[in-house]
């Protein structure tokens, strides 16, 4: 029996605040033409970048800069997507939704698309984006951090000086610390929460990826102190595995998603085979599918909120 969490909870309050804040368009519908206020230099992966020290107009190229400036208040003029997915995560407000412009897709960003945007500041991540940094720092200054995923909260820091929102930012962190305390406490504490295993899996374009601790994910479990089964509690992105070797899989809670279509990635044959049928956690009906939209890639401050809402509901099974 495979039950799903509703995704839309509410938020803590400095999150739901920046949810509801000021946005890329001035008051009355229109876009400012040009930066106000003086300028500042941000250091990046990159190197150092000037820029605006309040830019509005903002094109964000990967999911997690995406929450970083939702969250930080600021509607981007546009948004990439992932190759296997049509849209970007929707866990925002659909009227702020409405006002991304396509910018292609993470990875492969439509250069006339930015250009015609008109940005102020565009945000990536090298892991993305280094080999069209030259391109897209001729179109608007460029931040990019050095990786994506696990270093999530260092990233938001570097979204935040890019966006002039370090204090807002500041908050955000102040209140996700405190849904971790809340929900830890709520789970027992530390000795009951590190004797629970949750297992992370994502199928992947026909493989099957077995979450260690480096990513998104593995910092909220780690932060919550839950336990990880062995194959998973490594110091690394993933471990792949294979249909007929899903041991590493099990776990007292298992979590599963697929990138895009579930077919094209490889899950539905998984999924009702007896290796997986055969896992301990799935005989006890404490498998559950996920938003892979949310919980893979809506790395930040809002996504992790949400995730954080929705384990506390899975662990209450």
């Amino acid at each position: 029996m495979h039950r799903q969490p509703a995704r839309r909870t509410v938020l803590g309050a400095a999150a739901a605040a920046v949810l509801g804040g000021c946005t890329g368009t001035g008051s009355d519908g229109e876009v400012p033409n040009a930066p106000v206020g003086p300028s500042t230099t941000v250091t990046a992966a990159n190197g150092p970048v000037p820029l605006p020290s309040a830019p509005l107009r903002v094109a964000v190229l990967d999911t997690a800069e995406l929450d970083s400036a939702m969250t930080l208040g600021i509607t981007p003029v546009g948004a990439s997507r992932a190759p296997a997915d049509r849209t970007v995560p929707d866990y925002w407000p659909a009227r702020r939704l409405a006002e991304l412009a396509d910018t292609g897709t993470v990875g492969g960003p439509d250069l006339d698309r930015l250009r015609a945007l008109r940005p102020e500041l565009i945000l990536s991540s090298q892991t993305r984006d280094a080999a069209n940094y030259d391109a897209l720092r001729a179109i608007a200054p460029t931040v990019l951090s050095q990786t994506t995923g696990y270093p999530w909260k260092d990233n938001v820091q570097l979204h935040a000086r890019a966006l002039g929102r370090l204090p807002e930012a500041d908050a955000l962190a102040d209140a996700y610390r405190g849904q971790v305390a809340q929900l830890l406490r709520q789970i027992g504490g530390p000795g009951p929460a590190g004797g629970r295993r949750v297992s992370v899996v994502r199928f992947v374009e026909g493989r099957i990826r077995l979450y260690g601790r480096q990513n998104f994910l593995g910092t909220i479990l780690a932060d919550l102190q839950l336990g990880r089964p062995d194959a998973q509690n490594v110091d690394r992105f993933d471990v792949e595995t294979t249909p007929d070797q899903l041991a590493g899989a099990d776990g007292d809670l298992l979590l599963y998603s697929s990138y895009g279509n579930p077919d094209a990635a490889g899950a539905t044959p998984v999924l009702t085979g007896p290796g997986w049928q055969a896992l301990g956690a799935v005989r006890a009906h404490r498998a559950f599918p996920v938003d892979d939209l949310l919980w893979f890639q809506g790395i930040g401050y809002t996504g992790a909120g949400l995730v954080l809402a929705q384990l506390q509901q899975l662990l209450s099974f």
